[in-house]
């Protein structure tokens, strides 16, 4: 299945020649970090068909609180689980062997 978009918290440039590849014509790479690695370079086949490679640098609350609006109308749920501080090594080795579902938070 492809998809419409795809956002990028991750500081990783090359995460963005994956997701061209995962979208459909016309979708949108939004790169929603205040800073990345270098992107790599990747084939023009990727980015043909009107797909778009976005930086989103400055967003106001209201934006956030608009984005939120929009997450829960469509139906996305979240799923966190909480480690303490002293558990960090447990949370990644989790993590790595793919035994999480959404992401882990350490709490001091």
């Amino acid at each position: 299945m492809e998809l419409d978009a795809a956002i990028i918290y991750a500081p990783a440039g090359p995460l963005v020649p994956l997701a061209l590849r995962a979208l459909r014509k016309g979708g949108r790479v939004v790169c929603a970090g205040i800073h990345m690695s270098d992107i790599p370079s990747f084939p023009y086949s990727i980015l043909w068909g009107e797909r778009q490679i976005v930086s989103v640098a400055n967003l106001t609350r209201q934006d956030g609180t608009d984005f939120l609006k929009s997450a829960a109308k469509a139906g996305v749920r979240t799923h966190v689980t909480v480690f303490p501080l002293d558990q960090a090594n447990e949370a990644l080795s989790l993590l790595r062997d793919g035994q999480l579902v959404g992401a882990a938070v350490l709490k001091p």
